[in-house]
């Protein structure tokens, strides 16, 4: 029994309740939800399920259409999903059909993150046009994906991230950046991606902020190209371009506006052209140094090169 003059404790206003049950993770919103009416109410409030990650498990197609059918609502504006492809189901987690009915019960998605995912069955024309950032992640995608007919209404991505995609090419990368007006770009292990592939899609990401590129085809063309056609990036990095010499990395002095670089060295650069480049770049805050080329001398020189500059080395 409580002792005698105790207090009891608060009751939480339902604003700071639906702030807390927006962090939780899918199957504990619905636990919650049988706690009590007050809980299934304020669990199944639409503030609550504007951002949604199954992602945590690998799920089928009948366990999608459940969540689409009876949990999803039109507050939804991301979405992450996890499929089987990877661990060897043979059942495809999307379908035009389901992608059809997320379109109508979730007109405001922005945002849709799938992982292991086959998408050679879908065409690009069902996935939903409210959408401004797509992810991909160990997806399979068909050859004639970010694009489609006039007459359909297609995604306006501003945002994409495209990681371990093996058939992600030239092509698609043509597709995606003259369809739409990119903001970010991330392609990582897309070794079908090539430095005439970059340089042919260089020209439409005009507006693009922030370019990530990991273990790619980057060569002192293409960084010619990034530097010439891309002058609004404020972030920019570039992983395991090991082709890349001082003649390409003074090329990258014309982004006036960046803001923080990430490279990874190799032999073929030396330690004045990362000093010249930076000092060439007036808004530069933040560069990240990778690889073990050169000793711990020469990062402390440019270190002090480089004053109103944050410099950090990984190995």
């Amino acid at each position: 029994m409580a002792e005698a003059g105790s207090e009891e404790l608060p009751v939480l206003p339902d604003s700071v309740l639906l702030q807390v049950l927006a962090l939780l993770p899918l199957r504990d919103r619905l636990r919650m939800a049988r706690v009590c009416r007050r809980w299934k109410r304020l669990a199944l409030d639409r503030t609550v399920w504007r951002y949604v990650d199954l992602s945590p498990h690998r799920i089928n197609s009948r366990t999608l259409w459940h969540v689409v059918r009876w949990r999803l609502c039109d507050s939804l504006q991301t979405l992450r999903v996890r499929g089987t492809l990877r661990s060897g189901g043979k059942h495809r987690l999307l379908s035009p059909a389901l992608l059809a009915a997320l379109r109508q019960r979730c007109p405001q998605l922005r945002r849709l993150c799938l992982a292991e995912t086959d998408l050679r069955p879908i065409p690009y024309e069902s996935v939903p046009p409210s959408l401004t950032a797509l992810e991909l992640s160990s997806c399979e995608i068909p050859a004639a994906w970010f694009c489609g007919s006039t007459a359909s209404a297609l995604p306006q991505l501003r945002h994409l991230v495209v990681h371990n995609v093996p058939a992600f090419s030239d092509r698609h990368l043509l597709n995606v950046s003259s369809q739409s007006c990119l903001k970010t770009l991330s392609l990582s292990s897309a070794y079908r991606v090539t430095e005439t592939g970059i340089q042919r899609a260089a020209p439409h990401l005009a507006e693009l902020e922030c370019l990530v590129l990991r273990y790619c085809a980057i060569s002192d063309s293409a960084v010619d190209f990034i530097g010439r056609h891309m002058k609004h990036l404020r972030f920019l990095e570039l992983i395991n371009a090991y082709s890349l010499t001082n003649a390409g990395l003074a090329g990258l002095a014309a982004l006036q506006r960046l803001e923080t670089l990430c490279l990874d060295f190799c032999d073929n650069i030396s330690p004045g052209a990362v000093i010249a480049l930076c000092q060439a770049l007036p808004q530069l805050r933040n560069l990240k140094l990778g690889g073990a080329g050169f000793k711990d001398e020469v990062f402390n020189k440019i270190q002090a090169s480089l004053p109103h500059c944050s410099f950090s080395h990984t190995p």
